[in-house]
């Protein structure tokens, strides 16, 4: 079985999405952990067996995407059973937070291992992994000198050559919202009509199939989140499309995070916040994102040497919780340039 079938394929409909997935020792003696996690089961569930054993405790999990587990929260108030969020985008984190569904804690291990533009200033939320959202391009047909940041894919020299994924993805809100924060909004929707303008053919469902139609001819260039490459450069290591570090002479690449806060009514706040500093622990960074090709939050730790072959680059330093704030405006803006 391939690397993706084993990340990728659905599980059957159990109630994983909807009921808590038990983790740990059966006759666990500690108060349990429950975590609300938009990231998904196949990505955590081995850490999340670790730190039951290591812990004696058992770990209890719901696995569903960012906006309904915010949904779940937000309903179920001070009975929630959940200790701890985690989603795979800042914007989600931001929202729980101005929800009030997140509490501060303080944690020198936190704060020491989390460069702070990957975490809430006031310890809401922190990150976990990072992922890059850049540049795409065919080996065969572009070269390296030709690009240079996410504004140059508007000009006309790209016309008829730009893949890209729909404009509902989360992630090209984020990347959207972004441009606002950075750019202004007259300025943000210039460059996306740009875009639009320059498609190849129309937005795909998801990174891969651009990725996809980026190898097979049918465009020259796209943006893509890093470890989508990644993982068919797994499967297929002569793959003839390889990434470029966006705005490395202007902002920086654009990154976002996965990442996790203790929620506010949480029943075991101490096990929770024990589990954060664990997950951003050294040995366990790693781990946590080599999964799935992501670069560690974690500084000082390296990531997996697939991902290091892409090369360093420069990201942008704004505070990726910013996202949040202008997600909204990015979702009418997208709208409005016709970007589906």
């Amino acid at each position: 079985m391939s690397f993706r079938d084993v990340l990728l394929r659905r599980l059957p409909a159990l109630a994983i999405l909807a009921t808590l997935v038990p983790i740990g020792p059966a006759q666990a003696a500690g108060e349990p952990l429950v975590v609300y996690t938009a990231r998904k089961y196949q990505l955590v569930e081995s850490l999340f067996q670790e730190y039951g054993k290591e812990r004696g405790i058992e770990v209890k999990f719901v696995t569903d995407d960012g906006a309904p587990l915010i949904q779940r929260l937000t309903a179920e108030g001070a009975a929630s059973p959940a200790d701890l969020f985690i989603s795979v985008d800042a914007g989600d984190l931001w929202r729980a937070k101005q929800a009030d569904l997140l509490q501060p804690i303080r944690s020198p291990a936190l704060e020491a291992a989390i460069p702070a533009h990957l975490r809430d200033p006031e310890g809401h939320w922190f990150g976990l992994a990072v992922r890059a959202r850049t540049l795409a391009y065919s080996t065969a047909r572009v070269k390296p000198a030709e690009l240079s940041s996410y504004a140059d894919l508007a000009a006309p020299r790209w016309k008829g050559r730009l893949c890209l994924r729909s404009g509902k993805a989360v992630y090209n809100q984020s990347l959207v919202a972004m441009f606002i924060n950075d750019l202004g909004e007259e300025a943000t929707e210039k460059l996306v009509r740009g875009w639009i303008a320059n498609l190849a053919a129309d937005p795909f469902s998801n990174d891969t199939l651009m990725l996809k139609a980026i190898a097979a001819g049918q465009c020259d260039v796209g943006i893509t989140n890093s470890y989508y490459l990644g993982r068919l450069q797994h499967e297929h290591p002569a793959l003839p499309v390889q990434l470029f570090w966006a705005d490395q002479a202007g902002r920086g690449t654009h990154v976002n995070i996965s990442g996790g806060g203790v929620t506010k009514h949480a029943k075991n706040r101490a096990e929770a916040v024990r589990f954060l500093e664990w997950l951003a622990s050294p040995a366990i960074q790693q781990r946590f994102a080599a999964v799935n090709f992501e670069f560690p939050a974690n500084a000082g730790v390296d990531p997996l040497p697939e991902v290091r072959a892409w090369g360093a680059f420069k990201p942008n330093q704004v505070n990726v919780g910013l996202i949040g704030r202008t997600q909204p405006a990015a979702v009418m803006l997208i709208d409005r340039a016709g970007w589906r």
